[in-house]
């Protein structure tokens, strides 16, 4: 047999053995998944009722006691460690010693972009097949998804792994700028990272989905410096450094579209102090999203070019771009692990998507920075609304979600 044949033939045993898996589910844990729904349900309602918005400290740290002690509960060794930037708030992090040889790690986050208070005019409530709350898909459904797939194996007494790492994180919303590079050197400990952030419901989607790339971030800001001079009486003799902001924001407004794998919106501006002076400095803040590894160096060139002409004479302006997040771009292992979970999900008569991309932005990135570990993204409950109102999981999801993530983690463990 020639050494292509003996190719095809691998391949061929390779794909009956998957279409076979999937007429075979594992009944015990599709059992576990759906004897465990309504602890998943009130685990969603227990941390909803914890407003913790990203810059809400005593809300995080509720939350980190909460997802510690949930992990001391199932076996876990835990350490919480102050994040490096911003509010100082713990991140969790909770660790299995198994019997196995991979090394597998499970990724959360605790904040959501809702301030204290939301719940007055967002509560937690129930309508059919939809579970509302602020956070509760993004990400509250992804740490319960963790959680209680740890308890459906632990309880079957699953310890295939040689390691386990579970984290959570309190800013990912506001780009993990003080837990990045932690989660970025556990990762890279690790063999396989599961992020848990949500997966879209039906039907804004026709199915659930698995997603093997995000956005990276930046933040631009651009600065015009003026001249201040009375508004009534000698406007002539000020530079109107609003003016001129207006001029660049217009002008620059484009400049991504001609800069693949990059995306530039304009989102804040502030200028003057008082209505009667001309204004002398003006400010603007840009959301950036780059796919690309020299996204940032490229559209820093475009727009100092753009930036050359100016409306108003003797005023000065600069832009500068800071990069926040790395985007998340999977490799063709993540291909085939998100493939594995299609066959999964064929298991239980679920189709399961494979998403490409997304404008989001997520700890993926962190996790596959240096590309050590196979990343796969949103392994979380389906939902929709997030960063927005009316935000809500799809329970239809838990069961699914719950065998899922099960099936993946003893299909893993099995492997040498």
């Amino acid at each position: 047999m020639t050494a292509s044949v003996k190719r095809l033939a691998s391949v061929s045993l390779l794909s009956l053995a998957l279409t076979s898996a999937a007429f075979a589910a594992d009944e015990k844990l599709r059992t576990a998944a759906e004897q465990a729904q309504p602890a998943v349900i009130d685990s969603l309602h227990e941390m909803v009722m914890i407003e913790s918005g990203s810059s809400d400290l005593d809300g995080l740290q509720k939350m980190a006691d909460f997802t510690e002690a949930r992990l001391k509960a199932l076996g876990a060794r835990t350490e919480r460690r102050k994040t490096t930037r911003g509010t100082g708030a713990d991140i969790v992090i909770g660790t299995f010693e198994g019997t196995g040889t991979k090394k597998l790690m499970l990724i959360a986050h605790m904040d959501t972009v809702y301030e204290r208070g939301i719940l007055v005019s967002q509560p937690y409530k129930i309508d059919g097949n939809r579970i509302y709350g602020p956070g509760i898909a993004d990400d509250k459904g992804g740490i319960a998804v963790i959680l209680h797939s740890l308890k459906i194996l632990n309880d079957a007494g699953w310890r295939d792994y040689a390691k386990l790492t579970v984290s959570f994180n309190p800013d990912e919303e506001v780009g993990s700028i003080g837990s990045g590079e932690i989660i970025a050197g556990l990762a890279d400990q690790h063999d396989v990272v599961l992020s848990c952030e949500p997966t879209t419901a039906a039907p804004i989607a026709r199915n659930d989905s698995l997603l093997l790339g995000a956005s990276g971030t930046a933040t631009g800001v651009m600065e015009v410096k003026g001249k201040a001079s009375h508004a009534g009486a000698a406007p002539q003799l000020g530079r109107n450094a609003l003016i001129e902001l207006a001029h660049q924001l217009l002008q620059t407004q484009d400049v991504a579209k001609s800069i693949p794998g990059t995306q530039l919106n304009w989102t804040t501006a502030k200028a003057g102090t008082v209505r009667n002076q001309i204004p002398e400095l003006a400010t603007a803040g840009a959301d950036i999203r780059v796919t690309v590894p020299d996204g940032v160096q490229k559209l820093q060139a475009a727009l100092d070019e753009k930036i050359k002409n100016r409306l108003i004479p003797d005023t000065d302006v600069t832009v500068k771009i800071t990069a926040g997040r790395p985007p998340f771009i999977a490799n063709d292992r993540g291909r085939a692990l998100a493939k594995d979970g299609q066959a999964i999900y064929a298991e239980i008569d679920r189709k399961l998507d494979i998403a490409e991309m997304t404008g989001g932005a997520t700890n993926a990135g962190f996790a596959n920075r240096s590309g050590k570990a196979i990343v796969v993204e949103s392994f979380g409950l389906a939902g929709w609304g997030y960063h927005a109102r009316d935000e809500y999981i799809d329970t239809s999801s838990i069961v699914p979600r719950l065998y899922l993530m099960t099936r993946m983690l003893t299909e893993l463990g099995k492997r040498k």
